[in-house]
């Protein structure tokens, strides 16, 4: 079985205070410090890629782990805010195993919803805050048979 790690990205300043474009968002102190312990802890899953929405905040999400393993973190335009799932499931069954893929909480819980539409069981309750990540076992033939959610870091 491959895993996958699928983070929301962290916290970040709020949506209705900021006037720049949204896509320039970044992390607040908080979710810095989440973002911190979210590579403590995803740098022991032995990471072989760093996928991210073109958003800031994701970018800035795996900049920490990028930093500690020393893996750039690449943009892939499909784990992008306000897009189509279908991209997305795509890209799980064939991203490469013990990849972190950071993206938004409109299009995460789309996945995980379809995923389990499609047979995979979600053995924990499931949890869209901010900073969880989503471990998702994938078979040979590349179908997510099994999901998980770790909650946000504790601050």
């Amino acid at each position: 079985m491959a895993q996958l790690y699928l983070v929301r990205h962290a916290k970040a300043g709020e949506r209705r205070l900021w006037t720049a474009d949204d896509l320039e968002r970044p992390l607040s102190k908080k979710g810095w410090k989440q973002s911190e312990l979210l590579a403590k802890r995803l740098a022991k899953s032995e990471p072989s890629v760093l996928l991210s929405s073109p958003y800031v905040r994701c970018i800035q999400t795996l900049e920490p782990l990028s930093e500690r393993i020393e893996l750039p973190v690449e943009v892939d335009d499909r784990l992008t805010e306000d897009e189509p799932v279908e991209p997305l499931l795509d890209l799980l069954r064939t991203v490469a195993k013990n990849a972190v893929l950071c993206s938004h909480g409109d299009l995460i819980p789309a996945a995980i919803e379809r995923l389990q539409r499609c047979g995979a069981k979600v053995s924990t309750p499931t949890d869209w805050r901010k900073a969880t990540v989503w471990v998702l076992q994938r078979d040979k033939q590349g179908k997510v048979v099994r999901a998980t959610v770790w909650p946000p870091p504790a601050l």
